[in-house]
C-alpha cells in the first residue's frame, strides 16, 4: 500500500479555540484510505511569517486562511503558492476584491435574488490624496442625501461597503439619525440599503465546502446568544432556498468557507450579507454548532486532498449570467438551475460518498473529544479569555450546558443510525 503524508497549514490572527479544535480532530482521524488504495496521513502546522524566495516549494497541501484578508504579507504568499504550486486555499486571494459587501450585491442582484433596494454614497470626508481636490471640483455631482433616503424609504440600514463583524453599521429611522450615521462614517464608503422591517425570521448559514448549517440568529444579542439552538424553525422549502442562495454566492466567488445572512418575511427570502472573508466560528459564538463546524471544516480539508480536487482561480460566471437572463424560467427555476452549478462546484454527491466511505468513523472520534476532558479545558480556557473574571463560573456552565446537550443529541443520532442499519 503505498502513503501519502499531507500537511495542512493555518494562517491565523489572534484565533485560539478553533484552531485547537482543528488540530485536535485531524491528529485523532489517523490513516484515510482511498479508492485507489493509497493511505493518506494528515498533519497540522500553524504558519508563521517570514520573508519567502517565490520560487521556494511550500510543504502545504491545503491552507485554512483567517489572516490575509486585511494583512498584506500573507496573501501575497498565498497568492504565490496558488499560482505556482497548487496549495488549496480556503478561501483564495484572488477573490478578496469580492469579499465585500458591494460587489457580492452587484453579483447577486445580477442573479435576481431579493437583495433589498441599496445605494451607494460616496465619502462623507474626503481621501487624503492630492488629486482628489481638483478631481471632486471638476466631476463630483453634488446630491441630497435625505432624498435619496427619501426615496429608498425609512427605516434604512447604513453600513460600510466593505465591513464586518457589524461594525459601522447603522439602524437608521429618520432624518437625524441619517445626518449623525454618515457624518460619523468619515472616510469609509457607505452603503444605504433598505431595512426588511418587521421580517419573521433572521437566518445565519455558515457554509464550509459542501456543506451548510443554517441558524436562527438574533443580531441584538450579545456574541454568546445570538445563535439560538431550534431545530425546524423554517418551512422546509424556505429552509432549502436559504442553502441554494448560501451556496450559490460561494460556489459563484470560489468562496469556501463563508457565512451568509438572510432575512425572511412573508414566505421570501432576502439576502442582505454574504461575503464574510473570516466568518465566525468560535466556541462562545457557536457553542451547540462548534463541532459541526470543526467537522465540516476536516472533513472538507481531507476530502480536497485525498481526492485531488483542484482549485479553479476563474469564476466562469458566464454560466450563471446566462440563467440569470433567461426570460422563459421563474424565479424558483432559476434558483433551481443556480443549485445545480453550485452543487456541481462543490461536488456534493462525491463529497457525501468519500465521507461516507472514507470518514465514517469521524463522528464517533469529534463526539468522544466533545465528551471528554481536553475539550472541556480547551472550553475554559476558551471561556476566561474571552469573558472577565467575575463571569467565568456562569458561561462555563452555560458553555457546558449547550456542549453536553449536542453529545446528547449526537449520541441519540448515531445510535438511531446504527439501529436502521442493523
Amino acid at each position: 500500500m503505498t502513503e501519502t503524508n499531507h500537511l495542512l497549514g493555518l494562517l491565523l490572527g489572534t484565533e485560539q479555540d478553533w484552531p485547537s479544535a482543528f488540530e485536535s480532530i485531524v491528529r485523532r482521524v489517523g490513516p484515510v484510505t482511498d479508492a485507489a488504495g493509497t493511505e493518506h496521513r494528515y498533519d497540522v502546522e500553524r504558519i508563521e511569517i517570514e520573508p519567502f524566495d517565490l520560487r521556494a516549494k511550500p510543504r502545504y497541501d491545503l491552507v485554512i486562511d483567517r489572516l490575509a484578508y486585511w494583512y498584506y504579507h500573507p496573501r501575497e504568499w498565498l497568492k504565490k503558492v496558488a499560482l505556482m504550486d497548487d496549495v488549496y486555499l480556503l478561501n483564495s486571494p484572488f477573490t478578496f476584491q469580492s469579499m465585500e459587501k458591494h460587489a457580492a450585491y452587484c453579483a447577486m442582484m445580477r442573479l435576481g435574488l431579493k437583495v433589498p433596494q441599496t445605494v451607494l454614497v460616496p465619502y462623507k470626508n474626503p481621501p487624503e490624496h492630492p488629486k482628489y481636490a481638483p478631481t471632486a471640483a471638476r466631476y463630483n455631482r453634488s446630491f441630497d442625501l435625505d432624498e435619496i433616503a427619501e426615496q429608498i424609504g425609512y427605516p434604512i440600514f447604513m453600513k460600510p461597503y466593505d465591513g464586518g463583524a457589524w461594525v459601522g453599521v447603522s439602524h437608521i429611522r429618520n432624518r437625524d439619525e441619517l445626518h449623525r450615521a454618515y457624518d460619523e462614517s468619515g472616510q469609509r464608503l457607505m452603503h444605504l440599503q433598505k431595512a426588511v422591517a418587521g421580517y419573521d425570521v433572521f437566518a445565519r448559514s455558515l457554509s464550509i465546502g459542501a456543506e451548510t448549517m443554517v441558524m436562527k440568529f438574533d443580531a441584538d444579542q450579545p456574541m454568546h446568544g445570538r445563535y439560538s439552538v431550534t431545530h425546524d424553525f423554517l418551512e422546509p422549502a424556505i429552509g432549502e432556498e436559504t442553502v441554494t442562495i448560501g451556496r450559490l454566492v460561494n460556489a459563484f466567488f470560489r468562496w469556501e468557507f463563508n457565512s451568509c445572512e438572510t432575512l425572511i418575511k412573508d414566505g421570501e427570502v432576502y439576502p442582505i450579507d454574504y461575503a464574510n472573508a473570516c466568518p465566525d466560528v468560535a466556541i462562545t459564538s457557536l457553542h451547540y454548532y462548534f463541532p459541526w463546524a470543526m467537522k465540516a471544516l476536516v472533513k472538507w480539508s481531507i476530502f480536497c486532498t485525498a481526492t485531488g480536487r483542484r482549485a479553479r482561480l476563474d469564476l466562469d460566471t458566464r454560466r450563471y449570467f446566462d440563467i440569470a437572463d433567461r426570460t422563459d424560467l421563474t424565479y424558483a427555476e432559476k434558483l433551481d438551475a443556480y443549485r445545480g452549478l453550485a452543487d456541481d462546484y462543490f461536488e456534493v454527491e462525491r463529497y457525501a460518498d468519500f465521507c461516507a466511505s472514507r470518514l465514517s468513523h469521524l463522528d464517533e472520534i469529534v463526539l468522544e473529544w466533545v465528551a471528554g476532558p481536553d475539550f472541556d479545558r480547551l472550553l475554559v480556557h476558551t471561556v476566561q479569555a474571552t469573558f472577565p473574571a467575575h463571569e467565568h463560573d456562569q458561561f462555563v456552565a452555560h458553555y457546558r450546558g449547550l456542549l453536553g446537550a449536542w453529545a446528547s443529541d449526537e449520541r441519540a443520532r448515531l445510535d438511531g443510525a446504527t439501529r436502521a442499519q442493523a
